[in-house]
């Protein structure tokens, strides 16, 4: 194993690790977007408005994508074990 190899990697994991994060990531986006905008309409400033709806969110958004992350993650993982079972 070579740094090229080591680079194509660790390359492919942080690509791997940014796709599959990336629902629930949106997911706090948006929903902190949408808290923000009502406590600017409405001059509500209670801090739990904006964890409590974030972290639903997020569950909610891993939950209904966990499909999509575990096949991301054995995509990964496949990658990996193919270049292991070719000796690099």
């Amino acid at each position: 194993m070579n740094q090229a190899d080591a680079l194509d990697i660790t390359q492919l994991a942080m690509w791997t690790l940014i796709i599959a994060s990336s629902p629930a990531v949106v997911a706090a986006m948006v929903v902190g977007l949408a808290i923000a905008l009502l406590q600017a309409l409405t001059q509500v400033q209670e801090i739990t408005l904006t964890f409590i709806p974030k972290i639903l969110a997020i569950f909610a958004a891993v939950a209904f994508s966990a499909t999509f992350i575990g096949a991301q993650m054995g995509r990964l993982s496949n990658s990996v074990y193919s270049h292991i079972q070719s000796g690099f």
